[in-house]
């Protein structure tokens, strides 16, 4: 009776998954903005460009060397998904993103907005 393979399975209560989403205040160092829905499924999260800085999750300043790109909100932008850190699909859908970024042209500025 233990070993029959048409017994039904055991009702287990449906429990709600807990979608982990991407901390933004993980993300430094060498990334790849991709931009083609093609190759979505190779990034490792998709990421929203706000035009406003007050709603932005993530304030990012650009770094002209990989070394520098070292602290929460610095990114090396690179050309090849290969040598990034991180591969970020941007997405024109804020509401598809896992978290919303905004490019400041000041280093202090960088870094994770405290929500």
């Amino acid at each position: 009776m233990a070993l029959n393979p048409f017994q039904p399975a055991p009702r287990v209560p449906l429990v709600a998954s807990s979608v982990s989403s991407i901390d933004p205040c993980r993300v430094f160092g060498t990334v790849y903005l991709e931009t083609d829905p093609r190759r979505q499924s190779r990034c490792f999260g998709s990421v929203y460009m706000e035009p406003e800085a007050d709603f932005a999750d993530l304030m990012v300043f650009k770094e002209t060397s990989k070394l520098f790109a070292d602290k929460v909100g610095l990114w090396y932008l690179t050309d090849s998904p290969n040598f990034a850190d991180y591969s970020l699909f941007v997405t024109d859908n804020r509401n598809l993103a896992d978290f919303s970024i905004q490019f400041t042209k000041s280093r202090t500025y960088a870094g994770c907005r405290k929500q």
